[in-house]
């Protein structure tokens, strides 16, 4: 028990003293942990406190003194540099005030000369507007705006004139009545209905439909009596045999029952129509009163000279003349230097023997020749009995004449006949009828409208004979008339005539008869426009194509292509800022109709022989300074022009202010449209932009159109038609149009320098890509030629300047069938615009710069590249020219470059175009 006693007792004394060190310990590591800081702190502070502030071993130091130290000399030296930097942003600061504040002063000096070149600019302004508003008084003073005058209409019975004091003394100022014509009045007609009344059922059936047809196609022609200035009333030609024909006194009653005829009949135009030789002159004993009348056949004491009109005969009634069985203008001399075939039965027989006829000295000896037939058949056979040329000359028919009036030739055989005979004449006889008493008959007439049909120069032998339209067609350009007793010199005039001379008048012979004479409705618009002409009132304006826009919407400004607005330091002339400014319109309307008073083309200054702008021709709106012609005025020294800056910013000329279309023609090619169009951005002196939208398709609807700052109008067209390019939109209203391709790429400076050009020859086509017209000798046939060469006959319209007036003839008077043909081929407009300036003209076009094509890098094939091109292109010069009669086109080695337009020069200088 004791042993475990003991060992219980042992077991807890070492338990305690096992647990007394682990106390123990821990009280010592606190005291170590605790106290042993304390008590280091205290001694530490004490001995810096006993040895001074100098002597601090623990205490705080110097700032030198801790710089010293290694581990924060990087820090210092931080510390420098932020200080520096802080110091020279410092003094940047103060260097920007300084500069903000000197700044401020220069933007209140501008602010104040702002504020003064506003004041100036106002001040130009108002001198400006008082400018324009002097310039404007001073051109209303010039040129005064003329009001249209109130028209006074007179009643339904008004008395009319006072009578003259003879019917055969009428003439217009003692026979119509102007009051019922005003100038601005448009010259109203009122044509009768020949069918309501009696005498209609005399009048020839063909005559009577094709007045009809005529009177329905002129422009003058008004359902309103009441407003009429001229009433027109068609009584022949006359039925034969007539079963009771009317006697004169029946007529007069008849005339005077018409419901407008107010007692004497004036204003009235009483209308005879021939279509045979014969025509009887049914009017000579009838009293027509103050009514004129317009028919072939004339008596001395019946024709009223300066009131009546001698009108053609009307061969063709309802039929078109077919160009293409007209002969050739060329050769010039043809088989037969003249022929004549006629029979005269009251002619002295004598005159056919072989017998020589006296001299003109031995009949004078006698009594004075009173008719000179016999003479002229003696002289005429004599010349073909010479065989110094070969004539042909007949004078009895081999079959039985034609009846005719008395003393006047009759025809022989049928016209087809007449026509194979006068086909190989250079020269037609026509001779008056011997009776001096008759001064016009239709024999005569009819015998002149075959000569001009087939291109055989008349001969008029008779000088008392009245052409017809004699007082307003200058016939000596077209025939020659010779008085009977220079019979014996006819043979030396006529060899005597030059080459020139002849196709001269041949083509002014075709022109007449084509103009005035071929077909019906050209015989009673030339009737019309002779009694306008005598009365001075203006042409009716050609109706303009109207155009049907296509709504489309712009896109985005159109940007400028580096190609073509890269012109250096050229300054091509202002890109207009004010509205586009149209050509100023029928300024000369007037000026026309008291100044010329013929039938022929020659209507401007210039050179200009056939040009069918005439009294007798519609009037066409934009005609006020064709030619050249401008109103413009400058006086010595006074031009825009000159050297340097001065000749390139402005147009100069007699026409300072101008500007030009652009008529684009396109088919569903759109990006190719809008390159081109975007490439006319910035074009000086550019009106507006005309796309001739040739497709049935429309464009498309997401399409967006160049914004170029100019109007772009978009014309929907009928139909498919190259011809389209040429049509007279209303759209454009400048003188100039500048016709492109969608696919042409020309340069700014290329269509300034070709505008420029082009105002200097307004009457000329104008452009850049040259082609000629070659003779084929193997096939005896024209050729087109597009090769390289210095020689040209045309100029392509697909880059190319001419005047709208072109565009009027094109499609209105040129004939269809060239239009036709255009249409047949898709092909070829483009020489048909050469063929018929050239043929108006009678000028080569101008060509202008080196470039020989304009076809822009990258696009589409064009239909010139199809190889049936160029033989369809053969094919339209071989039939346009038996259209003309004769090749038209000219020959030429001219060509414009722009050799100083560059060059600066001195102000002191000229500077000038150098045409080479």
């Amino acid at each position: 028990m004791q042993r475990g006693g003991s060992a219980t007792g042992n077991g807890s004394q070492s338990w305690v003293l096992r647990r007394l060190p682990l106390t123990w310990l821990s009280f010592m590591l606190f005291f170590i942990l605790v106290f042993f800081p304390l008590l280091a702190h205290y001694y530490l502070t004490t001995i810096d406190e006993a040895g001074g502030p100098d002597k601090r071993i623990f205490g705080p130091r110097p700032g030198g003194e801790l710089c010293e130290a290694k581990h924060v000399q990087d820090l210092c030296r931080i510390r420098e540099s932020v200080s520096e930097e802080l110091l020279q942003l410092e003094a940047k600061r103060q260097e920007l005030n300084g500069e903000i504040a000197r700044l401020n002063l220069r933007i209140e000096a501008c602010k104040r000369s702002i504020d003064s070149a506003k004041q100036d600019l106002l001040q130009l302004k108002n001198v400006i507007s008082q400018t324009e508003h002097s310039y404007k008084e001073l051109m209303a003073q010039n040129q005064p705006k003329l009001s249209l005058p109130i028209r006074l209409l007179p009643d339904k019975d008004d008395p009319g004139l006072p009578p003259p004091r003879s019917v055969p003394a009428c003439r217009l100022h003692t026979c119509f009545d102007y009051a019922r014509c005003p100038l601005t009045s448009g010259f109203p007609v009122y044509v009768y209905d020949t069918g309501s009344y009696s005498w209609g059922e005399n009048v020839d059936p063909l005559v009577k439909q094709a007045f009809a047809s005529s009177v329905k196609s002129s422009v003058y022609v008004t359902d309103n009596p009441n407003i009429a200035c001229l009433y027109v009333m068609l009584v022949g030609e006359v039925q034969e045999p007539l079963s009771s024909p009317p006697s004169p006194m029946d007529l007069e009653r008849q005339l005077k029952a018409l419901p407008y005829w107010r007692s004497d009949g004036h204003n009235h135009l009483l209308v005879h129509l021939s279509r045979k030789s014969l025509t009887q002159n049914f009017l000579y004993n009838v009293s027509t009163g103050r009514a004129a009348v317009a028919q072939s056949t004339f008596l001395e004491r019946q024709y009223r000279d300066g009131f009546d009109l001698v009108v053609s005969p009307m061969v063709h009634a309802l039929s078109e003349p077919n160009f293409l069985e007209v002969p050739p203008q060329v050769p010039v001399k043809r088989k037969y230097l003249f022929t004549f075939q006629g029979e005269k039965v009251e002619s002295l027989r004598s005159s056919l023997l072989e017998v020589p006829p006296q001299s003109f000295e031995e009949e004078i000896e006698g009594d004075p020749p009173a008719d000179y037939d016999d003479r002229i058949i003696g002289t005429l056979k004599a010349v073909q009995d010479s065989h110094l040329d070969q004539v042909l000359v007949e004078f009895t028919c081999k079959n039985r004449p034609r009846p005719s009036l008395p003393t006047e030739w009759a025809l022989c055989g049928e016209r087809e006949e007449r026509l194979e005979i006068l086909k190989a004449s250079t020269f037609a006889l026509v001779i008056a009828p011997g009776n001096g008493h008759l001064v016009a008959s239709a024999g005569c007439n009819m015998r002149l409208f075959e000569a001009l049909e087939v291109g055989a120069i008349p001969v008029v032998l008779g000088d008392h004979s009245k052409l017809p339209y004699h007082q307003l067609i200058r016939w000596n350009e077209a025939a020659i008339m010779v008085p009977k007793p220079r019979i014996t010199e006819l043979h030396f005039l006529l060899r005597s005539l030059s080459d020139n001379d002849l196709l001269a008048m041949r083509r002014q012979g075709r022109f007449l008869w084509e103009t005035y004479f071929s077909t019906s409705e050209s015989i009673f618009n030339t009737i019309l426009a002779s009694v306008r002409t005598r009365i001075q009132i203006p042409a009716a304006p050609i109706k303009e194509e109207p155009a049907q826009e296509i709504p489309h919407k712009a896109g985005k400004m159109a940007g400028t292509d580096a190609n073509m607005a890269d012109n250096g330091d050229l300054d091509l002339g202002p890109v207009e800022t004010e509205p586009p400014y149209a050509s100023p319109r029928f300024l000369r309307n007037f000026t026309y109709t008291v100044s010329d008073v013929y039938l022929t083309w020659n209507r401007a200054p210039g050179p200009f022989h056939l040009f069918p702008h005439t009294p007798l021709d519609p009037v066409l709106p934009s005609e006020a300074k064709f030619l050249g012609s401008g109103t413009g005025f400058r006086p010595i020294g006074g031009g825009s022009g000159g050297s340097g800056k001065e000749f390139q910013a402005a147009l100069g000329g007699n026409v300072p202010r101008e500007q030009f279309t652009v008529v684009m023609l396109t088919y569903e090619r759109e990006e190719v449209l809008m390159n081109s169009l975007e490439r006319l951005n910035g074009l000086p002196y550019l009106n507006k932009v005309v796309v001739v939208w040739n497709s049935p398709k429309p464009p498309s609807d997401d399409l967006l159109w160049p914004d170029i700052g100019l109007p772009i109008v978009v014309v929907r067209t009928e139909k498919n038609s190259l011809n389209n390019r040429f049509l007279p939109w209303d759209a454009v209203e400048t003188e100039a149009i500048l016709s492109i391709d969608d696919d042409a790429h020309l340069r700014h400076d290329e269509i300034m320098f070709g505008f420029r050009v082009w105002r200097e020859a307004r009457d000329r086509v104008v452009g850049f890509p040259g082609r000629f017209h070659a003779w084929d000798v193997n096939h005896q046939s024209w050729l087109y030629n597009s090769n390289y060469s210095c020689e040209l006959s045309m100029v392509l319209t697909g880059a190319a300047f001419f005047h709208k007036y072109y565009a009027y003839l094109y499609s209105y008077v040129m004939p269809q069938a060239i239009r036709d043909m255009v249409d047949e081929y898709i092909n070829c407009e483009d020489i048909a615009m050469n063929f018929l300036v050239s043929h108006i003209t009678r000028k080569p076009p101008i060509k202008v710069t080196s470039r020989w094509t304009f076809r822009c890098p990258g696009c589409p094939q064009a239909l010139s590249h199809d190889d049936s091109h160029f033989h369809e292109r053969h094919k339209c010069i071989n039939f346009f020219v038996k259209v003309y009669g004769y090749m038209p086109l000219l020959y030429t080695q001219f060509r414009v470059d722009s050799v100083l337009f560059k060059t600066r020069l001195p102000h002191d200088k000229t500077k000038c175009f150098k045409f080479i």
